[in-house]
């Protein structure tokens, strides 16, 4: 997998916070939080951040908090993931074809990056994605997410403008594909419903499979 930086502390803001949190929360994981699943996956799933009391607190992404529900129920009912729900780092689940990594992978203060946060820890998806098969499918959950992988690819958002359910053939065989972010916000005020996450998900398949 990725070379990854437990100790990185590249940002001031996200570390300083991180020890804030540590201190508050003596068991939580408190640290940059690494990529989770498949080594040689064919797709590759992008998250935002750290949630505070999921990934944050677990040590993986999209664990133990409301918006890993829908992904992970998904996950598996698509093939991907061995069970339906992911409680805990140890809980023995794991992902096949699919790997998931944050734009961010340290939990932010509100969940809200810096723009040179994002730009700071662009380089571990950069390299992440570099070691990823040529035609690797990439599901942005959000647009902060969208922008990030376009960044770490080195093209222009303006050619690609995000949008749910929206597909980006990219020109070195890669494919980007778009979904609002699995919260608990977008989830419970209905801007995104289980039936529009797994018509992502079946496109995806569908792709994979012609």
């Amino acid at each position: 997998m990725t070379s990854f930086d437990l100790s990185c502390r590249a940002c001031p803001r996200l570390a300083g916070f991180l020890d804030e949190v540590r201190m508050a929360h003596p068991a939580y994981h408190a640290r940059p939080v690494a990529p989770f699943g498949d080594a040689a996956p064919w797709l590759l799933i992008v998250g935002l951040a750290p949630g505070m009391h999921g990934a944050n607190r677990s040590g993986r992404p999209f664990t133990g908090d409301h918006a890993g529900i829908l992904l992970y129920e998904t996950l598996h009912a698509y093939g991907f993931a061995s069970h339906p729900t992911s409680v805990s780092a140890d809980d023995g689940l794991q992902l096949h074809g699919c790997r998931i990594t944050n734009a961010v992978k340290c939990l932010p203060p509100a969940n809200k990056p810096e723009t040179a946060e994002i730009r700071q820890c662009n380089h571990y998806l950069a390299h992440e994605i570099a070691g990823l098969p040529d035609d690797l499918a990439i599901l942005a959950l959000g647009s902060v997410a969208h922008a990030a992988v376009l960044m770490a690819l080195g093209r222009k958002a303006k050619s690609h403008a995000f949008g749910h359910g929206a597909v980006h053939a990219l020109d070195d065989g890669r494919t980007l594909y778009d979904s609002y972010h699995c919260s608990r916000y977008n989830t419970n005020t209905r801007r995104l419903t289980p039936d529009m996450f797994r018509a992502v998900f079946a496109r995806i398949r569908a792709d994979k499979e012609r």
